[in-house]
């Protein structure tokens, strides 16, 4: 196939600060691995479809399953991300990801429970939440269920949220108490208040016009397949 996905050398050379050492039996090409993996999840295949090129699809499958227990892709992707982010300004928002028939089949509870997944108004959905600094960069993730509230993703990443002057958010974050949890990590809220507020919140409008980045940040997101559909039950190695 001519439309290969191969990294070059300059971007595993800043990969492999990330790798676990590899104990006895040396490990399998890397940069064949890691390629297929990119190709399988760019293209939203299944891993029995990824090409020859890129080796047995088991080997794929055991290190993108292996490498996500340990934590090393979060380790990637958090390495990659903070380096040289722009952390005056943050972002945080959320976006939903469709659950395929494969992972949102819910039939027996011992595999049911802890996946991640609920029923919204457009079907099984998970929710990814986001902050980004002010170029749109993500800084850090998180993952619910569809149906659950904003409220639970700003808490939850309210204790990893960087230094920083302003926090840039919709109004799904309009509440009290995280303004005031902002306030006292010493970030300035940029939030617009509720409609059904009876005393109308300022905000800085000028500055609000820069949360279009996160927006476009999700959208480049979603061009993974893999990443816009959920196919995996597991949301650890999904995530």
């Amino acid at each position: 196939m001519s439309n290969l996905f191969w990294l070059t050398e300059a971007q595993m050379a800043r990969l492999r600060p990330f790798f676990p050492k590899s104990h006895g039996k040396p490990r399998v090409d890397d940069r064949r691995v890691l390629s297929g993996i990119i190709f399988i999840n760019r293209n939203g295949l299944r891993w029995s479809d990824a090409p020859g090129e890129y080796g047995p699809p088991k080997t794929l499958y055991n290190r993108w399953k292996r490498w996500s227990d340990m934590g090393v892709f979060a380790r990637i992707m958090e390495g990659l991300a903070s380096d040289g982010t722009e952390q005056k300004t943050i972002m945080i928002d959320a976006t939903y990801l469709k659950a395929h028939r494969t992972a949102s089949s819910l039939r027996f509870e011992k595999g049911g429970r802890g996946r991640l997944i609920g029923r919204t108004k457009g079907g099984m959905n998970t929710k990814l939440h986001a902050v980004t600094d002010v170029k749109g960069r993500p800084i850090k993730f998180f993952m619910t269920a569809g149906q659950v509230s904003d409220y639970i993703g700003a808490a939850a990443l309210l204790s990893s949220l960087p230094g920083a002057d302003w926090l840039l958010a919709d109004r799904g974050y309009d509440a009290d108490w995280y303004r005031e949890a902002l306030q006292d990590k010493g970030i300035t809220p940029c939030i617009p208040g509720r409609k059904s507020r009876g005393t109308p919140v300022k905000h800085d409008k000028r500055r609000y016009k820069r949360r279009n980045r996160i927006e476009i940040m999700f959208g480049r997101l979603k061009d993974w397949r893999r990443v816009a559909t959920r196919y995996d039950r597991c949301p650890r190695v999904f995530l």
